[in-house]
C-alpha cells in the first residue's frame, strides 16, 4: 500500500511539471497546454476515483487550460487524499494475471 500510495506521488510530481514546463517555451507552450489540459485531466480522473476524481480532472483541465498554469494540482490532489483527507483512501488494486502452463 505505501509503495503504491508513493509511486502515485512521484507520478503526481511528473505530471505537474509537465503541465508547468509548458510556460517556459516561448510561443509554442500555450499551444503545448491545449493540448495538454485534456490529457491532464483524463490521468486525473485515472488516478483518482470517484466525485473527487472528476472534480479535480475538472479543476486540473481548467488550470492547465490557462495561460499561466503554476499550481501544483496533481500534487495537491495527492496531499489532499492521502495526508488531509480525514478518511483513509486506498489505492485501487491493479489486477495481475498470471498464466501457468500445465
Amino acid at each position: 500500500m505505501k509503495n503504491t500510495k508513493f509511486k502515485l506521488l512521484r507520478k503526481s510530481i511528473l505530471y505537474d511539471l509537465v503541465g508547468m514546463a509548458t510556460m517556459f517555451i516561448p510561443v509554442a507552450g500555450p499551444f503545448l497546454d491545449l493540448i495538454w489540459a485534456p490529457i491532464a485531466a483524463k490521468k486525473m480522473s485515472d488516478m483518482y476515483e470517484g466525485t473527487t476524481g472528476k472534480i479535480a480532472a475538472a479543476v486540473v483541465f481548467i488550470e492547465e487550460i490557462l495561460p499561466f498554469d503554476f499550481i501544483p494540482t496533481f500534487t495537491l490532489m495527492w496531499l489532499y487524499t492521502y495526508v488531509f483527507s480525514s478518511e483513509k483512501k486506498q489505492p485501487t488494486p491493479q489486477a495481475i494475471e498470471v498464466k501457468v502452463n500445465e
